[in-house]
C-alpha cells in the first residue's frame, strides 16, 4: 500500500516562497506519475504540476498558469517529491495534495498541507 505524506504549508506573505514536500513509502513502480494539486477554498481541486516517470525517465509538467513561478522535483533516493513555490499570490491559498498514479488502479492521496497567502 502506498501513503504519501506532505509537509512544508504555512503562512507566508504575497511575493514569498515555499517549498512542500511529499514523501511516499510503498512500492510505485517503475511507471507512475506524480503529481501536486491545489484546492483553494470552497473550489474544486486542480492540478497543478506533474512528474512523469517511466523506467529512469522522468518529464516534468507545469501549467501555464503558474510557469515561472512553481516547480516540481523529486529526490528518489529520500521516496520525496518537491513543489517549489515562488512569488505566492493571494489566489495560491489552499491546500495542496500529493497525488501518485500508476498501473493496476494505483492512485494515492496524501492528507493536504495548508497554504495561506496573506499580509
Amino acid at each position: 500500500q502506498v501513503q504519501l505524506l506532505e509537509s512544508g504549508g504555512g503562512l507566508v506573505q504575497p511575493g514569498g516562497s515555499l517549498r512542500l514536500s511529499c514523501t511516499f513509502s510503498g512500492s510505485i513502480g517503475s511507471i507512475h506519475i506524480m503529481g501536486w494539486y491545489h484546492q483553494p477554498p470552497g473550489r474544486q481541486r486542480n492540478l497543478v504540476a506533474t512528474i512523469t516517470t517511466v523506467g529512469v525517465n522522468s518529464t516534468g509538467g507545469i501549467p501555464n498558469s503558474v510557469e515561472g513561478r512553481f516547480t516540481i522535483s523529486r529526490d528518489t533516493a529520500k521516496n520525496t517529491m518537491y513543489l517549489q513555490m515562488n512569488s505566492l499570490k493571494a489566489e495560491d491559498t489552499g491546500v495542496y495534495y500529493c497525488n501518485i498514479k500508476g498501473p493496476r488502479g494505483l492512485d494515492a492521496w496524501g492528507q493536504g498541507t495548508l497554504v495561506t497567502v496573506s499580509s
